[in-house]
């Protein structure tokens, strides 16, 4: 009896040394920024400031093998917002990736989050989404994505933020495609979401004069209206959904553009590492990355039972929320494309599978697994705060060209 109990207690001594692991390194003593310091060292990380003129966007975004012109991009917006490019036409690209108003297009996902076809758990992860569609986040906020006639997406992946996208080297979040082209050809063709091939979609197009006429006017080929050019007009439009906000004036100069709270987040993030994967310009989406990189014990249940050894049962920690869905990243591994976090605030549920509604639960769990820190609740707030600064509007790239957006 006594060696069972050494054991317990040898036992219980090393849980709750796993599970002090994360406050040994909760304290620290960073370095402190004037404003001046705060900007350049930022600015030093690769978090610069989104362009604010048409001119300055075409240094970043212009592409010899799809050079950017006014009219192309016109020709991509009125494609994306057209439900011709889905098989029933009843999707457009904006369904999922929402930046208007437009209530027949919120009806759509309404009448899909209502669905009979949906599990339970899904229908009550999206009673949110209601209140949300008019936060005009890039995305759906569903936790996971619905396309064809209510089709859920067999991972339970859930929909990113068409935002910034362009500023990204990854687009999905297994990292496997790296061109907005491409993307774009897999959200037309995959049954999951628009459901339409390349031929059927062509003939739809070829109906409408309009079209035929604009495609000739922009591409100035033989059979302009292909669908490397639908491609090519669509991504083209994308590259202007581009947000500034007030981090972006802090960025150029302005030090009171961002609170005192807020530069305090930003130098957590920046001193407690986050600024090493959510870099560049869109904050996010440079590079796929493990997650989580650490893990600690959790114990199911350590009630002692009569006769035999107390029951030691360790929860499956693949990650530290429920993975509906079963992904684990690229090929298994655990391996996901990291997420921009400009318009993040606006952009729950996070994570792949959507298991987390709040902001604030999603920087916790990204400090304690991610980075190895219990973060406190003051540097979470402070975190927050800065992140709250990265919340933008669209910039007007055709203002003063005569071009309607």
């Amino acid at each position: 009896m006594k060696s069972f109990l050494q054991v317990i207690i040898v036992a219980l001594l090393f849980i709750s040394f796993l599970l002090s692991l994360p406050n040994l390194t909760k304290e620290r003593n960073f370095k402190t920024y004037k404003d001046e310091q705060l900007r350049a060292t930022a600015r030093s990380k690769g978090l610069k400031p989104i362009p604010n003129t048409y001119e300055e966007l075409l240094k970043i975004a212009n592409d010899e093998k799809n050079p950017l012109s006014h009219e192309k991009i016109a020709l991509g917006k009125e494609l994306f917002f057209d439900t011709k490019l889905s098989l029933d036409n009843t999707i457009s690209c904006s369904t999922c990736h929402m930046i208007s108003k437009d209530q027949n297009e919120k009806k759509v996902i309404l009448n899909a989050i209502s669905s009979k076809k949906q599990p339970n758990d899904m229908k009550n992860a999206n009673n949110c989404v209601v209140c949300h569609l008019s936060d005009e986040s890039g995305t759906d906020r569903l936790s996971t994505a619905i396309g064809y006639k209510g089709t859920i997406n067999p991972y339970h992946l859930n929909t990113m933020t068409i935002l910034n996208s362009s500023l990204a080297k990854i687009l999905t979040w297994d990292g496997e495609v790296k061109t907005l082209e491409k993307q774009i050809s897999n959200s037309i063709e995959a049954p999951h979401k628009m459901n339409i091939k390349e031929d059927d979609l062509i003939k739809k197009l070829l109906e409408n004069r309009k079209y035929v006429k604009s495609f000739n006017e922009v591409f100035k080929e033989e059979n302009s209206l292909s669908f490397i050019n639908i491609q090519k007009a669509i991504a083209s439009y994308v590259k202007t959904l581009l947000t500034r906000s007030s981090f972006d004036n802090f960025l150029e100069g302005d030090n009171s553009a961002i609170s005192a709270t807020a530069k305090r987040g930003l130098v957590n993030f920046m001193n407690f590492g986050c600024s090493g994967c959510h870099t560049g310009m869109s904050v996010g989406g440079q590079s796929v990355q493990r997650f989580p990189l650490r893990h600690f014990a959790g114990i199911h249940d350590l009630r002692p039972n009569l006769g035999s050894p107390p029951d030691f049962e360790i929860i499956d920690n693949t990650f530290p929320f429920e993975n509906k869905g079963g992904y684990k990243g690229r090929a298994d591994t655990q391996f996901f494309r990291v997420p921009i976090l400009r318009n993040v605030t606006k952009t729950s549920p996070y994570f792949h599978n959507g298991s987390v509604d709040k902001i604030r639960e999603a920087v916790e769990i990204m400090g304690k697994h991610q980075i190895g820190l219990n973060l406190s609740n003051q540097q979470i707030d402070e975190i927050v705060e800065f992140l709250k600064t990265l919340e933008g509007n669209i910039v007007d790239y055709t203002k003063d060209t005569g071009v309607n957006k």
